[in-house]
Formats: C-alpha cells, structure tokens, sequence
C-alpha cells in the first residue's frame, strides 16, 4: 500500500448562476470535469475504479451524483462511486476518502471532485401540501370525492407557492451573509479592508488567466445555447477599490459586505485523477503532489459560523509534524474577504490560540506572497461542491510548477465546520 498522488485533473470555467450554465444540470457538468480528466491525462477508461464525487445542491431524483456521472461517461459498470456532502468543503472531502481508499489499498485509481448547479436547484413545496396531498395519491382507494376534499383544504399562500430558497442554518436561521457580517464586526474587519482584498483576488485571478496558468485545468463547456465557454466569467482584471466603494450593503443596511466583497452563486465543477503512486509511475505518469494530512472542524453555528479553517488548519499542520512557517503555499477558501481576514487575524493572534487551540502562541501569520496566489473564490467564484477540488487541482499544478515543498488548505463550510490539508510536492 503506497501513497495515493494526484496525477492530474481538469474543471469546468465557473459562472455565475442563472447565465451561461442555466440549462446544464450537477451532472452535466460532473460529466464535463471527468471527461476533460480522462481525455487530458489520455487514461484507459477500464482503468478506473473509483468515482467519489462532492455535492450540496443534489438532485431528488438522482442524489449519487458521482454513480451518474460514471454511467454517462461510459466509465466501467464495475467501478463503484458514491457521493459524499460536507457543505462547502464537499469537493476537499471527496478528495480525502479516494486518497485514504488508494492508501488502504482498496483500489489503485480513483477520480474525485465536486459540482454545483445553483441555477438548477430543486424549488420545494410546502410540507403541509405533502400532508394533505400523499395520503390520498398514494392510496389505490381514492375517487373524486376524495380529491375534491383536499382541493377544498389547501390554501394558496400556505400550501401553494414554492418555498423561496434560502441558504441558511438550520440551527439558527442565519444566512451565510449574515453570519459573515457578524464575523466582521467581531474581528474589527472593516469595509476597506475586504474591498481590497477582494480586488486583490479579482487581479491575482485575471494575472493568472492571462498567463495561461489555468489553460491546462479549465476545459471549455457547450451551453445547449450560445457560445463555448473557455474560462471563468466573474473575474474582473479592472476593478478597484473606488469602485467596490460604491456598492451597497448586501446582508445589513449598515454593514460592510457587499457583491463585490463576497462570494456570488456560481455552476461549475473540478475533478482530480489520483492514483496509487507505483501505480502512477507504471502506467507512465508524473505525479505531481500528495496529501500529508488532513484537518476537521467543527465550532457552534452561532459562534462566528466560518471560522472553522482556523481550528482546522493548525490541526491538519500538527499532524503534519509542521508548523505555518514551514509551508510554502497557502490556499484560503474565499467565502467572503471579511471571512478570511479574520481567519487571518485569528491564525496570528496569541489570545485566539490561548482560548481556542490550547497553545502559547499564535500559529502565526500568512506571507502575502504565499497567500491565494492566483486568487480565490471571491473572483473565480464558488460552485459549492467543487470548490475544493479546484483548490487541490490548483495547489498541485503549483508546487510542480514552482519547484516548492507543500500547501496548506482550508475551507470554511456550513453548520460551522471547517476543513484543512497539507499538500506535499512528489
């Protein structure tokens, strides 16, 4: 039993919700990842063993997303696949147990990743049309009469009208935005700060594009109309500070988050082949990174919701044998900026790691030029599932390229968790 090694990976462009990619399902896009996985690596389907997908927004009527898109793609009906859903860290999850399979000696070959379609998410009708309508659907005995009953019971505004979607806790009833806001004001997190940072992602990111440094990650995506999509839609290489300045509030009429600053609802999907590393070198490839470590977190929804990577990520450095100084490269999950710079803030703070990790000192601060190198979500966008999976393509493609030891990720998620891993070069 070896290491498993990422050996390479592909993602679709990520768009912005309700545009581009209205039309194109999770699974679809799941399909467009894996194939553009298969046909740059140039792997023999009947290679793989293994699909191990991440997903929040999944389909009622086929939520093993990664069982349907290996059916689609035409991988072997022998290999198995499961879905797994971890909120935002769904994508990073996936990645974990195909890599701790691999490393079990369960299989040799294995795809992970993660989509989202929030512009095909499910509009639910209210539970009390459930309650009235099932019984009388459901049962073999039932004439007009019954029916005309329980036409005569429901109501319009109660029964009727689809439940407007709403990302939010179900423990508390806070909004992501709003948990955010809070979040800010806690760690004195002022609005100049998150707009720079957000225009900071928007122009590491459209460097990036410019440069070609996602060319061999991005494949392009077929709407069933209009043209091709070839890279992510929502970075914007022009903006500026003066002009986030000029954007409202979105979550509080005196708060600091706006669309600018935060996060918008995005399609999209990333994938990762992993292999079993003598398995790698055999078949001909390059390995290009492996996991050292991973890290799980989990806070009180009510006690500022996202700082999860902050627990997380000294975990995953600790069993890592590692300290923050030590690693190269830094990938954040950007939720919201004020998110990440209080996780910044908290990562470099001694009474933070008095109270929280049960150590003297801080786990220390981040260099500005090992942090989100090519940007983050705040510009490239954050299909929810996917998300980790770019992180892990991205870091991997990174420490090749540079020559550089090990990356340290950390995502922030819903319900309070948080997630980490420390990357290392092959």
């Amino acid at each position: 039993m070896g290491r498993a090694v990422i050996v390479g990976g592909a993602r679709t462009p990520f768009v912005r919700a309700f545009e581009q990619f209205t039309r194109i399902d999770t699974i679809e896009l799941g399909n467009a990842a894996v194939r553009g996985v298969l046909e740059r690596t140039r792997l023999p389907y009947e290679e793989v063993q293994s699909v191990v997908w991440g997903g929040v927004i999944l389909p009622p009527t086929a939520p093993n997303v990664g069982r349907e898109i290996a059916l689609d793609v035409g991988l072997p009906r022998s290999a198995e696949a499961m879905t797994v859903t971890r909120a935002c860290a769904s994508g990073l999850q996936s990645i974990a147990l195909a890599v701790h399979a691999i490393e079990r000696g369960e299989c040799d070959v294995a795809i992970a990743g993660g989509s989202d379609s929030t512009s095909n998410a499910p509009l639910t009708m209210p539970q009390s049309l459930v309650h009235k309508v099932a019984p009388v659907a459901l049962s073999r005995k039932s004439g007009a009469s019954d029916w005309a009953r329980v036409a005569g019971s429901l109501s319009l505004r109660r029964d009727l009208l689809p439940q407007q979607p709403k990302i939010a806790e179900r423990t508390t009833g806070q909004v992501m935005g709003e948990a955010a806001e809070e979040m800010a004001r806690r760690n004195e997190i002022s609005r100049e700060a998150q707009d720079a940072f957000a225009v900071r992602s928007h122009h590491l990111a459209a460097a990036a594009i410019r440069s070609g440094r996602f060319d061999n990650e991005v494949v392009p995506v077929q709407p069933e109309r209009g043209e091709p999509v070839f890279a992510d839609t929502m970075v914007r290489g022009d903006t500026s500070v003066d002009k986030l300045a000029k954007l409202r509030p979105a979550f509080a009429k005196d708060g600091t988050l706006t669309a600018g600053n935060s996060t918008a609802l995005t399609d999209g999907a990333a994938a990762v082949l992993l292999m079993e590393e003598s398995k790698a070198r055999a078949l001909g490839y390059t390995p290009l990174a492996a996991f050292r470590s991973f890290g799980w977190s989990g806070v009180d929804p009510a006690d500022q919701l996202l700082m999860g990577p902050a627990l997380a990520m000294p975990l995953a450095l600790k069993r890592a044998g590692m300290e923050l100084s030590d690693v190269d490269l830094v990938d954040l999950h950007e939720a919201f900026a004020a998110q990440v710079l209080a996780i910044l803030k908290m990562l470099g703070s001694d009474a933070f790691a008095k109270a929280r990790l049960g150590r003297d000192k801080a786990v220390g601060q981040i260099d500005d030029d090992k942090l989100n190198v090519h940007g983050g979500s705040v510009a490239i966008g954050h299909p929810f599932g996917a998300t980790g999976a770019r992180m892990a393509l991205t870091m991997a493609n990174e420490l090749h390229l540079r020559g550089k030891g090990t990356a340290l990720l950390g995502i922030c998620a819903a319900g309070g968790l948080g997630a980490a891993a420390v990357m290392e070069a092959v």
